[in-house]
């Protein structure tokens, strides 16, 4: 036995090390041919590495929360087909390097779909990495300032999957928006993105300062791309007025002059 634990400690199977006394003890209680004892702790040793693997890769994406697809409520937001959702979570999008873009107020979900999708991505293997546009430009601007701009653009090309959120709460400045360009250019059908943005594409000249440089980065970022659009209410101020927290009045809309505020009639 001691032999058997040091050779599968240099093989580096530590999961099979751990189960092996209750995989012997399984497999002789089912009268298992070695053939088929062997596919048993193979395949222990197997999901071991790839649940750690997971585990590693969920860590490296750096997601502010972990939620899944099927935690989300499509019955919540009629306007999202389930068919694109479906077809999304095969992956199909990664693999042929191409973007997602959900659009909508805030609240409606956006965050959540784009992380859902990112950690199917991960269980199938790939490298993810979340980041809002704030800390994007803030790695962008102070690798800038280094004069390693080049090298920061470059290790935001690994992933094969980088979440961009809340993309149009704040204007960006032209050397913002020049070098968020820069980065698009570098992923363009290479690998895939995923933005969230909270303005429509209408919107985007505002956002990035220059209406020339906004037509460029939509024209690279549609031009393989599924666009979500989810028109509804929030599901934060939804959870609010379930806990009686919002009183008689409910906002419905929020504008660049403020909130305008709806009797809910209760």
């Amino acid at each position: 036995m001691m032999e058997l634990a040091g050779l599968l400690e240099k093989m580096k199977m530590e999961h099979l090390m751990v189960s092996l006394d209750s995989l012997c003890e399984h497999a002789s209680k089912r009268d298992l041919g070695y053939r088929e004892f062997l596919t048993e702790v193979l395949r222990a040793e197997w999901q071991g590495r790839s649940q750690k693997g997971i585990q590693m890769r969920l860590t490296m994406a750096r997601f502010p929360w972990i939620k899944t697809i099927e935690e989300f409520d499509l019955g919540f937001q009629p306007s999202i087909d389930k068919r694109v959702i479906r077809e999304l979570s095969g992956l199909g999008f990664v693999g042929r390097a191409e973007n997602v873009i959900l659009l909508g107020p805030p609240g409606v979900g956006k965050t959540h779909l784009a992380i859902g999708l990112a950690v199917k991505a991960v269980e199938a293997g790939h490298k993810v990495l979340f980041l809002t546009l704030e800390t994007l430009i803030s790695r962008l601007k102070k690798a800038q300032m280094e004069h390693r701009v080049d090298k920061q653009l470059q290790q935001l090309v690994y992933p094969r999957v980088l979440i961009i959120d809340e993309l149009g709460y704040l204007p960006m400045s032209r050397e913002e928006s020049g070098l968020f360009f820069r980065l698009l250019t570098r992923r363009y059908e290479k690998a895939s993105m995923i933005i969230t943005s909270n303005k429509s594409f209408t919107d985007w000249g505002e956002i990035f300062g220059d209406q020339v440089l906004a037509t460029a980065i939509l024209d690279r970022l549609l031009h393989h791309s599924t666009v979500l659009n989810i028109k509804g209410e929030s599901y934060r101020l939804r959870e609010k007025k379930k806990a009686g927290l919002l009183g008689g009045r409910m906002p419905v809309e929020i504008s660049p002059k403020g909130v305008i505020m709806e009797e809910t009639g209760e």
